[in-house]
Parts: C-alpha cells; structure tokens; sequence
C-alpha cells in the first residue's frame, strides 16, 4: 500500500495544545513541509514569537529560539548575521508582529533582512481572551471592542502585505488563505517560494488568513467561511511582490 499522507520528519509527534477548528496546526504542517522539501531541517533555526504559537518551539524538529513580544524580526536578524548560513524563520501572529512588533517588521523588511517570516493573522488578540488586533476589521466586535471596530476611534485595519510591499528592501511578499482545501495548496506553495527566498538570499514573508473559532464565537465552519467572505473581501489574497534579492546586484554594481 502506497503512504498518501505522513507527518514530516520536521514535525515532533507532540499533539497541538491549539483550539479545535484553529488554523495554527494546518500552517505548522505548511511550514514543517517547506523546510523538508527545500532540505532546510538541519540548519533551520525557528523564532517562537509571544502568543498562541508560544509554544512552537514543542512542534518544530529543529533548533528553535523563544523571543519577547514584538522582537522576532530582530532576534532572527541577530542569529542569521551570527550564523549567516542557517535558515532562520519567525512564526508570529497579527498581535505579535502588527501591534507590538510593527517596528520591527518595517526596519527588518526595510533592510532585506535574509530570512523568513510567517504571519498569522486571525484579525484577534487569540491567546489573551480576543481582544481588538490591528487587523480586527470594521465592525468586528471583540473582547474591547463589543460594539465593532469604528473607525473613527480605533483606526482602519492594518494591511501588512501592502505596507511591506511599498519597500524596496523585500524580495517576496504574498498573502494567503486557508479556509478551505484548494487555498490550503496555494498556502504551501507560497511558504515554499518565501522560504527558497532566504535560500537564494532575500526577505520573503507570508500573511495567513486563519480562523479563531472559540474567540470569534463560531463553530469551526462558520469561522472558515468569515474567513472566506469577510477577512478576503478586506486583505487581498495574491502575491505582493517577487523578484530576485536586490542586494545581489547592488554588490556587483559597487565592485564595477
């Protein structure tokens, strides 16, 4: 009998602590399969970011670093100056990176960092009792916002992808989704073009849209298609940006 379906030597056979209908399972096998395709397992150093994927550093079979909230993109900028040929990837979600961590992302992006980021985004605060993200959408009613987002007082929902893209320093940039088996595909395609990025030298960072059923106050499907119907009405699935590292060819044009 031929094997259709195996746990990638990339994943620990530790069971996923995560909520039922949560999408962090299905996106630790994207990337675990990534990093196995590519051959990354024996160099790949994983930054745990402050949230829901806290513990990730259980899930992952390779070296794995735990960061203070927000730090990741720095923490991961210090190992791979450090230990230039490892791979090294965050995993964070939209309270981690988008909030806190904004500033982190920008300047790590800004500088074409070479390494690979993984941003969750379920538009919620999940570990924390789902509070207002900054990419809770308008009218989203959360934990501190029971009447819905308002713009006029909490601001428009922010759209990471679109603010990175404007950079020059990215090389790959692309948001995906996945509410249901065929985005599931595209998903992994994309978290294997970011993590051959790195490989090839430049930033690459994907954006998923995933489902927080338990805080959303939905039952797994239900939250599968709000992602569908809401969260991809507001952030655009696609690729934002794709090209080749450019620091290689700033290098050749300072040694001409």
């Amino acid at each position: 009998m031929s094997v259709i379906y195996r746990r990638p030597s990339t994943l620990t056979d530790k069971q996923f602590h995560y909520c039922p209908g949560c999408g962090h399972g299905i996106i630790h096998r994207l990337v675990a399969e990534a990093l196995e395709e590519l051959g990354l397992q024996e160099r790949a150093i994983g930054i745990a970011s402050v949230g829901c994927s806290v513990f990730a550093y259980d899930y992952f079979d390779c070296d794995m670093q735990q960061a203070a909230h927000g730090r990741a993109p720095a923490v991961a900028t210090g190992i791979k100056r450090v230990l230039p040929t490892s791979f090294v990837f965050t995993y964070q979600g939209d309270g981690d990176l988008a909030s806190i961590g904004l500033a982190e992302i920008l300047h790590a992006a800004a500088r074409g960092e070479s390494i690979s980021v993984v941003f969750v985004n379920n538009a919620t605060y999940g570990m924390t009792g789902g509070q207002m993200a900054p990419t809770t959408l308008l009218h989203q009613k959360t934990a501190t916002s029971p009447q819905g987002r308002r713009a006029e007082v909490e601001g428009y929902p922010i759209k990471v992808c679109e603010l990175l893209a404007a950079m020059e320093g990215p090389s790959f940039i692309a948001r995906v989704s996945i509410h249901d088996p065929r985005h599931v595909k595209q998903a992994g395609a994309a978290m294997r073009r970011a993590f051959a990025t790195q490989v090839a030298g430049g930033f690459g960072l994907v954006e998923v849209l995933s489902s927080c059923p338990v805080n959303w106050r939905m039952d797994p499907q239900e939250a599968l298609d709000w992602v569908r119907d809401e969260m991809a009405s507001y952030f655009r699935l696609g690729v934002f940006r794709d090209m080749p590292n450019r620091h290689d060819g700033e290098a050749a044009a300072h040694e001409t």
